[in-house]
């Protein structure tokens, strides 16, 4: 009994670990507040950090992109199929502008845009 208390022992410090080293792929963003849901699932997601850089979430990997290879990038991976849903992520502190950059891109490719808001208190 005393061999497998040192076995469990062991396995918990791995994991507590080697969980500590994998980072995780998420933006800290503060999302403007709504009390609004929608049930449409997105293909992909862009996201807009406070310091205005921009990431795309290409197949569950974040990858940061200029505002130039958006469109681009948008368009040849998901110009084909019918009506596919982005999900944008804007920080609160973002100004319109930018946007509404995204959702013209958007419009212009017949994408359906999703604004991702948190949950109203």
């Amino acid at each position: 009994m005393a061999s497998m208390t040192d076995v469990i022992f062991l396995l918990l410090i791995f994991f507590m670990l080697s969980s500590t080293l994998v980072a995780p792929n998420a933006l800290k963003l503060l999302l403007p507040q709504s009390n609004n849901q929608t049930a449409a699932k997105p293909v992909t997601t862009v996201s807009i950090t406070k310091e205005l850089q921009y990431y795309i979430n290409d197949e569950g990997a974040l990858k940061r992109v200029a505002f130039q290879e958006i469109e681009p990038f948008l368009v040849q991976k998901f110009g084909g199929q019918p009506e596919p849903y982005i999900s944008l992520h804007a920080d609160r502190s973002v100004p319109f502008e930018e946007v509404v950059k995204i959702m013209n891109i958007a419009r212009k490719n017949d994408f359906k845009l999703i604004v991702a808001t948190a949950k109203e208190d």
